[in-house]
């Protein structure tokens, strides 16, 4: 087996980009990737670190995508080996970004680099999208690249992006689709007082009661065949002054929809505001659009991704949209499909994150697959 996956992997794992710090992950990259043609520019805002790389000018466009961030290591003693000195114990590679997803990243890179070595001249172009803002706002980052590309009229037709889809086994489960994300700050209206003079006050939490209940049993929509039915769920709810005689004068509840394409995000907003008036309720609600459902029909994309799974692991991967959101809803608005395909994800984020060192090998062949199968 070579150990050209592994590392690299190393040593994007040796450097500490906990977000939206980058730490020299991607010049790192970017020498990796000039290396075989590839030109490459950092669109850089804010303290975020972006980087588009591409080679070849003709389509169809092929688009490798990721995010080099981190998120914080969490307490450190409770690891077992420091989260940025990379371990290899029992098969296993340990250091935070190990699964999400810094071995993606080499193994799209060493894939290229195996690609360009016996196809030198491709039916089409690869490209690289990697920022340092995924694991945090999120706005400074795949959302700001993709804007620059809609100005310069650039429309991929596909991107992979490396976020850890896998669950028991790698390649089991690839997204090709996401859930829209919807939250709203809801700030419900009252009037303080003496617990004992409940007449000369207006409690904003009798109020919401019953109308934060009627929102969490709403049906939105029944879901479809690729999407599950659309779910609010409350995240926060605080009201009160500390004091155990006092009626508050406001209740704040913080939520959030993800929803199907069976939906949009003005009938959510108009439903959701008809049951708080239905309720009577004295209101202010603020809302933000985390992303738009998006979904990759049966196509080019979606089938290689599925054949190459089969060539190289022997695997029928099952195709899902379920999960949170990722940087394919800010590509996905380019008309551009999208499907993810990394490793397996049950220790991202937690501690002692892991990735099995035979998986990044594995990983690399089956994006080389992907590549022969759409532009070699």
């Amino acid at each position: 087996m070579s150990d050209a996956c592994l590392e690299l992997t190393l040593e994007l794992l040796r450097r500490p980009s906990i977000t939206p710090h980058d730490e020299g992950c991607q010049p790192l990259l970017l020498e990796r990737l000039q290396a075989i043609g590839f030109q490459g520019e950092f669109m850089d805002a804010g303290e975020v670190r972006n980087l588009w790389a591409r080679r070849g000018q003709q389509g169809p466009l092929l688009v490798f995508a990721g995010h080099t961030d981190v998120v914080p290591t969490g307490p450190l003693p409770q690891w077992h080996s420091p989260p940025f000195t990379p371990t290899i114990r029992d098969g296993l590679l340990y250091a935070r970004g190990a699964a999400d997803m810094k071995s993606s990243l080499a193994a799209m890179v060493v894939a290229c680099e195996r690609f360009f070595a016996r196809h030198p001249e491709p039916r089409g172009s690869v490209a690289f999208l990697i920022t340092s803002d995924e694991e945090g706002v999120a706005r400074d980052g795949t959302r700001h690249v993709v804007e620059l590309l809609r100005q310069r009229a650039i429309h991929p037709d596909w991107c992979i992006v490396g976020e850890p889809s896998s669950d028991a086994h790698l390649g089991d489960t690839i997204k090709v689709g996401r859930r829209g994300s919807l939250n709203a700050v809801l700030r419900i209206i009252g009037r303080q007082g003496h617990v004992a003079y409940p007449q000369r006050a207006d409690n904003p939490i009798h109020r919401a009661m019953p109308a934060l209940a009627e929102l969490c049993s709403e049906v939105w929509d029944q879901g479809n065949a690729d999407f599950p039915a659309s779910s609010l769920q409350i995240s926060n709810i605080s009201a009160g002054t500390g004091a155990n005689n006092v009626i508050p004068g406001e209740l704040s509840a913080v939520f959030n929809i993800r929803f199907s394409t069976e939906i949009d995000e003005a009938s959510l907003r108009a439903r959701t505001e008809a049951i708080l008036q239905r309720h009577g309720l004295s209101y202010e609600i603020s809302w933000s659009l985390s992303g738009l459902p998006f979904l990759t029909p049966d196509g080019p994309l979606r089938q290689a991704v599925i054949d190459s799974i089969q060539a190289q692991l022997g695997r029928t991967c099952v195709c899902s949209t379920s999960g949170g959101t990722s940087d394919g809803r800010f590509i996905a608005t380019l008309g551009t499909q999208v499907v993810e395909l990394g490793p397996i994800n049950h220790s991202i984020h937690q501690i002692d994150e892991c990735v099995a060192v035979a998986d990044l090998e594995a990983l690399a062949r089956v994006y080389e697959d992907i590549l022969v199968r759409l532009l070699g």
